[in-house]
């Protein structure tokens, strides 16, 4: 993974246009780069494949199509990309069907502006970011999933690949929802560093973002360790 080049370049979608104005108007003032907006669903998939953002603030809740098809659209079309959820809805369902979708986070709109600009930032260096208490929810869905049982074609699957005894322990610690500095920390090693092992565990794994390597983890029990 490179190191980020200048600026981190956000879009902001959300069919509000105060809210979405000032939003912008923020994370501009903040030294990031607005790179688009938009107000409804088609406008943010036509203007994110124009715009090419690193993180896309949306809003779930827009007008001809919603928050979470844009998010897979562009998830799909740009795996790199980062998607932080800015909704009002702390309902549990839409928090899941944003983050199945390939959101990285999920704050609520009461959020300060000084929460939103670290959530920003921690989004765009692969971090998931949610609001206090939706994180935990996250990995009760994520532990409810892998306790359902596999399907019978797993004698056929190609044996799991081997990781480094440190992968293995940065992927125990990803699972027990460390943030890649919390992590730094624990095994005295820099950030970019973790920030490598993860990347070499998810090409290994064929795994496309930290939400699948959390699912991953914590179906072979690693959270548990």
């Amino acid at each position: 993974m490179s190191e980020q080049q200048g600026p981190i370049k956000v879009m902001v979608v959300d069919d509000h246009p105060m809210w979405r104005d000032a939003v912008a108007r923020d994370l501009g003032e903040s030294g990031f780069e607005v790179v688009a907006t938009a107000g409804d669903g088609d406008q943010a998939v036509r203007r994110a494949k124009a715009a090419g953002p690193d993180v896309l603030v949306l809003d779930l809740n827009l007008p001809l199509k919603p928050g979470v098809q844009v998010c897979k659209e562009l998830v799909g079309h740009n795996p790199a990309l980062r998607v932080l959820v800015l909704s009002a809805s702390g309902e549990h369902a839409d928090v899941l069907e944003a983050v199945k979708s390939g959101a990285t986070g999920y704050l609520l709109k009461s959020a300060s502006t000084e929460e939103l600009l670290d959530a920003v930032r921690r989004t765009a260096v692969g971090d998931p970011v949610f609001t206090p208490g939706l994180a935990g929810l996250v990995l009760g869905e994520y532990r409810r999933l892998a306790s359902e049982p596999a399907p019978a074609a797993d004698a056929d699957q190609p044996k799991a690949p081997e990781l480094t005894d440190r992968e293995t322990e940065v992927l125990r610690l990803v699972a027990k929802g460390l943030s890649y500095k919390q992590i730094a920390e624990r095994l005295v090693i820099s950030h970019r560093t973790v920030q490598n092992h993860v990347q070499n565990t998810l090409g290994k794994l064929q795994l496309h973002n930290r939400v699948e390597l959390v699912r991953y983890a914590i179906e072979r029990g690693l959270d548990d360790e």
